[in-house]
């Protein structure tokens, strides 16, 4: 029986961050293309990502092309250029939300259904899996009943969100950043106001709150990697393609333990790359950047999910602050501070303050600047040097497990490689038939030679030496051997690699209504073809077509501003009615309509007078 293979996705802001995130542990990354990303000021040069897949493909490991944006009419002929491009520069798959795409004379690269094409509906799903999706990119929304459900209805992939930053609104269903600025989401532009401070206020203009209103904590599914598996899901995806090198060695390493623990309590599932990593660190994601955690809506809705003080890394617990003097301040900490460490802490008003560490004498910390802190502080580290230092210096850190053979003969000797997937190759080089001058023995010396594979890719794990008694072999000899060998297997396993490439085939299986509104994001004349071809009647063009004609939600969301003030009529007793409300920016204003049935939150256009 074949294994079930899971799969660990990273992020990968460009070609570097790639090869780090492989090294750590990843069993495929992510990467934007030079145009039509839903990061784009993450895209690629279609040269750095091929070089990217001809390294990751030597573990085994994939590399995924985000082609993720809406297209206008006079981008497609550009599109379609660059999805040749990719293909040609070895992507093994597309994450795609246009669905004009499929309309085009595609080459025989997998389709994955980005996260932006609204995947949050059961019935919507069924039909992509039927439309030739090899992947669908679960919405960060769901439970684990509904992930359930829709793993016993579909016969493709399912992935799934594990960690970073997490978008407020349905992703593809958010146009606050284009209704406010003109900078659309689903054109890779968010300019991000759900980050920004918010005040909430009723029909008169009574404040009720103020904050960071729409900002979320970030994702983390540690605990729930095994459910998740157990669920039907088989690429665990880590977010983060705008974030810095030390968080995605970080986290992809932290997921690496984690999931290879679920995997070894599995039987039947195995992991989807080859090698094993050896960071040189110990992960932890509480030490790089996060906004605090939560399991949104995994397990339904049970705790508060957002970050409304502030939208920063304020660290991680660290110290607390026993005594002040004149320039300096004496801590209480199991963990040391270093010279360069930011600290944050909140002050006797409420703010939150930062300083940075200049000098450290024992228990005694020395900043640049005081900033009003005060005994009985508590201290959280947001920049760690040593951390970072330790990251900084992890090189390397993945290895394939190969077995070595030397068998020597009077006037030859042989060297067979075979590594842990069964690639093997085989050198050799004649003796001249000197004999050792060292009374060491000559295996001692020879395994010495061989083991010399640190510059490599590779690991030994058995060395077998046969017929070295009665011959010499001289150290250039076994080191030209070993360097020639193991170039020669690196090559075969990348010119061997096993793309998984498939014709697409159009379908023409209903839709499943006949009307679509401007969420679904018809932005082009293919995309409206795909939709009729399918039954739809009626199409309404997307909001990035004509944004002043749109009356419907700038967002939908599952943060519950209510249920995050203790005032939701469903899940808290004492709520008192609040009537209409509303939220600000001292620019624009937006109303909230809660549809309580379904438990999301919409943003509307509104008046700005009261």
């Amino acid at each position: 029986m074949s294994l079930r293979k899971i799969e660990l996705l990273a992020p990968a802001k460009n070609r570097e961050y790639g090869i780090a995130a492989i090294n750590c542990g990843a069993d495929a990354v992510y990467i934007g293309a030079g145009r039509f990303s839903a990061r784009s000021a993450a895209g690629n040069a279609t040269g750095d990502i091929a070089r990217l897949a001809d390294y990751a493909h030597r573990f085994n490991s994939r590399v995924y092309a985000a082609f993720n944006t809406i297209l206008f009419d006079h981008e497609l002929d550009e599109a379609r250029k660059l999805i040749y491009e990719l293909y040609s520069a070895g992507v093994d798959a597309l994450i795609i939300q246009d669905m004009g795409i499929l309309e085009m004379d595609l080459p025989p690269v997998p389709l994955h259904a980005s996260t932006q094409a609204e995947n949050s509906d059961p019935e919507r799903i069924k039909f992509l899996d039927a439309a030739g999706f090899k992947r669908i990119v679960l919405a960060r929304e769901m439970n684990i009943d509904l992930i359930r459900e829709i793993r016993q209805r579909v016969s493709c992939e399912l992935e799934f969100f594990i960690h970073g930053a997490l978008c407020v609104s349905y992703s593809g269903n958010c146009y606050l950043s284009a209704a406010s600025g003109g900078r659309s989401a689903n054109r890779g532009e968010c300019a991000q106001p759900c980050r920004k401070e918010w005040t909430l206020e009723d029909n008169s203009g009574r404040i009720i709150s103020r904050g960071h209103l729409l900002s979320t904590k970030d994702l983390n599914h540690t605990l729930n990697i095994p459910g998740l598996i157990d669920a039907g899901i088989d690429s665990l995806k880590i977010e983060g393609r705008l974030k810095d090198i030390h968080y995605v060695k970080n986290i992809t390493a932290h997921y690496r333990r984690v999931i290879d623990r679920a995997i070894e309590d599995r039987p039947g599932i195995g992991r989807s790359s080859s090698g094993t990593t050896f960071p040189g660190f110990t992960p932890d994601p509480e030490r790089t950047f996060n906004r605090g955690y939560t399991q949104y809506f995994l397990h339904g809705r049970s705790a508060p999910v957002s970050s409304f003080r502030s939208p920063k890394f304020t660290g991680k617990e660290t110290a607390s602050v026993t005594a002040v003097e004149g320039n300096s301040f004496t801590i209480d900490s199991d963990e040391p501070l270093h010279n360069g460490d930011g600290l944050t802490f909140t002050d006797t008003a409420g703010v939150i303050r930062g300083i940075k560490v200049n000098r450290v004498e024992g228990n005694r910390i020395f900043p640049l600047d005081m900033n009003s802190i005060y005994a009985g502080a508590l201290l959280y580290r947001n920049h760690d040097t040593a951390f970072e230092k330790e990251l900084d210096a992890s090189r390397n850190g993945r290895k394939i497990f190969v077995d070595i053979e030397l068998v020597a003969e009077a006037e030859s000797v042989n060297l067979l490689l075979t590594d842990e997937d069964g690639y093997r190759v085989s050198v050799d080089a004649p003796l001249s038939g000197e004999h050792p001058v060292s009374s060491t023995s000559p295996e001692e010396g020879i395994m010495r030679h061989l083991k010399k594979l640190g510059a490599t890719i590779f690991m030994p794990r058995n060395i077998l030496i046969t017929g070295a008694q009665n011959v010499y072999i001289k150290p250039s000899i076994l080191n030209d051997m070993r360097r020639r060998g193991t170039a020669i297997l690196e090559q075969k396993r990348a010119a061997e690699y096993s793309y998984t490439r498939k014709e697409f085939e159009k379908t023409s299986h209903p839709y499943p209504v006949d009307e679509l509104d401007f969420t679904c994001n018809v932005s082009n004349i293919l995309a409206r073809r795909f939709y009729e071809r399918h039954g739809v009647k009626t199409i309404q063009p997307a909001f990035e077509l004509n944004p002043s004609a749109i009356n419907g939600p700038l967002m939908k969301t599952k943060l519950c501003l209510k249920y995050e003030a203790g005032i939701c009529p469903v899940y808290h007793t004492n709520s008192a009615a609040t009537g209409a409300l509303f939220l600000t920016d001292g620019k624009n204003r937006y109303r909230l309509d809660f549809r309580c049935s379904d438990c999301v939150m919409l943003v509307y256009k509104a008046d700005k007078k009261y």
